[in-house]
């Protein structure tokens, strides 16, 4: 009984310091000033202002943000985004093709209250923010808004759906609960 109570604890606190890395990364949209952290596909990341660069945002074990870049305003919320669409259509083109979907279009915007949705005529939408979380995360919400397109409730065979898809989405579901408190 020690070792339930033990390592649940430690589940709760690894989940308070996921948390607060989120709520402490960087706001994207706030200009940078070099060598601040946020996160990416679930990893805490350094970003450094760099002279000129094509692209302007660049990854090599840390972000590099060409400083022109920075000087025409924004922040890196742009590229980030721009990135967030480019992860979001290869997940849902893998998945799609794995399973036989047949989404409309990919889109990203800027929700701060949903981390995807699903329209009636098959667009399928993902906050950009959406990056932060790890790839599992991801690809849990990516096969939600997916069975969206043959069931378009939560019903319980909705949810039977989306266990068959990912077996591990309570784990995800729960993860992406204590992130939703994060406001950018």
């Amino acid at each position: 009984m020690r070792d339930i109570e033990d390592s649940s604890a430690r589940r709760r606190i690894g989940f308070c310091v996921a948390r607060e890395k989120m709520k402490n990364a960087v706001r994207l949209q706030k200009t940078i000033h070099g060598r601040e952290k946020f996160l990416f596909l679930g990893n805490e990341y350094e970003l450094q202002i760099v002279k000129p660069q094509r692209p302007a945002l660049k990854f090599d074990g840390a972000f590099t943000l060409g400083e022109t870049a920075q000087k025409r305003g924004g922040g890196i919320h742009p590229l980030v985004r721009e990135q967030a669409l480019q992860i979001m259509t290869e997940r849902v083109n893998h998945y799609s093709t794995l399973h036989g979907f047949a989404p409309r279009q990919v889109k990203v915007n800027s929700a701060k209250t949903r981390w995807g949705s699903c329209t009636s005529t098959g667009t399928v939408n993902f906050t950009w923010r959406l990056v932060m979380a790890p790839l599992e995360v991801i690809d849990y919400v990516v096969l939600h808004e997916l069975a969206h397109l043959k069931i378009k409730n939560h019903s319980p065979r909705f949810w039977k759906l989306v266990e068959s898809l990912c077996p591990e989405f309570k784990r995800h579901r729960k993860w992406l609960r204590g992130m939703g408190g994060l406001s950018l």
